[in-house]
């Protein structure tokens, strides 16, 4: 479809018919010889003498060229573009950033695979997320591992294979053998900080609890809901565990009250589905779609056409004014 972005233009079409009307005519002064007896010479000859001054009409060809060349140049003006189809893209609305513990206690083996088999938690959380991030298409989606240390993994991308793969990669007592909670959600808060969206929400799984991070998990939560963060925990693994090992499991309902968010206990792989099934249902996918039709200018078609029609009747015009100086030369 083509469309005139300056479609106001076409009402300057009879500018030239108005200057026309109100401005006089152009006379061109001719020679003429004077006699005494002009007026019987008229009447013998049955002819009116013409005027000292002359009106200089254009032939039909010329008024032609000239309307023609000042609606091309109108055209152009107009900026007229070729309107293509309309192209959709659905934008993320929310960021979602998964904080996957790795500490050497997520190597214990009290979960089942889908087959039944006997696996360690790391696997089983690994065979979970996978399947939640499979049904996450289109949203914005980043990876935080901590152990000793908490580090990026992925930072916030549309590209769920690349997180995927990496979750997959994970490896126990890759980012050391301890649990920093505290410090993750510190190093989440400043992933968030290039976020643009309205909303972010942060899904934090652990098995232990917090041997030591510089911000405690609590006081981290509450900058958190400062930002308007969204925190929801994951605790997995044997409640009566002791030692560095047991399950914190009140401060990660505190996390989670703080923020708004929720706390979730799995025992075992079915627990973990039901659990980010509810996520799932929690966390939608919720996109913007945004429409753009792209355009091209065409100015330079009625243009290229005028300039092209000028050179040509202005080569004509040469033609012909040699031609009649040569046939008046023979003469």
């Amino acid at each position: 479809m083509i469309e005139f972005q300056y479609i106001w233009v076409f009402t300057l079409i009879p500018l030239p018919l108005i200057f026309r009307w109100f401005l006089p005519e152009h006379r061109e002064p001719r020679a003429a010889v004077g006699v005494p007896f002009m007026k019987r010479l008229s009447v013998i000859t049955g002819r009116k003498p013409a005027p000292g001054a002359a009106i200089i009409r254009g032939s039909f060809v010329r008024m032609g060229f000239l309307i023609l060349a000042w609606i091309l140049v109108l055209t152009a003006l107009a900026r007229p573009q070729w309107i293509e189809s309309p192209i959709t893209k659905e934008v993320p609305t929310r960021d979602l950033l998964l904080a996957v513990d790795l500490s050497g206690s997520m190597d214990t083996e009290d979960f089942t695979d889908a087959s039944g088999k006997t696996v360690d938690r790391l696997t089983a959380v690994k065979q979970v997320l996978d399947e939640f991030l499979a049904r996450r298409k289109g949203d914005r989606v980043g990876l935080i591992f901590f152990g000793s240390a908490a580090f990026v993994q992925a930072p916030f991308t549309e590209d769920l294979e690349v997180v995927r793969t990496l979750m997959d990669e994970a490896q126990v007592r890759m980012a050391g053998p301890q649990t920093m909670m505290g410090d993750a959600i510190g190093l989440a808060l400043h992933v968030f900080e290039n976020s643009e969206t309205q909303e972010r929400v942060l899904i934090v799984l652990t098995d232990g609890n917090d041997t030591g991070s510089q911000v405690p998990p609590q006081k981290a939560s509450e900058i958190a809901r400062d930002k308007d963060i969204i925190v929801h925990t994951v605790a997995i693994g044997d409640p009566k565990s002791a030692g560095e090992d047991k399950l914190d499991a009140e401060t990660l309902k505190t996390m989670s009250r703080i923020t708004g968010g929720s706390y979730f206990h799995g025992m075992n792989r079915k627990d973990l589905e039901e659990i980010y099934s509810k996520l799932d249902a929690i966390e939608t996918r919720q996109v913007e779609t945004i429409s753009h039709r792209p355009k091209t200018d065409l100015f330079f078609w009625p243009l290229s056409i005028f300039l092209g029609l000028g050179l040509v009747f202005h080569g004509a015009t040469i033609i012909r004014n040699r031609k009649i100086a040569v046939t008046g030369r023979k003469k």
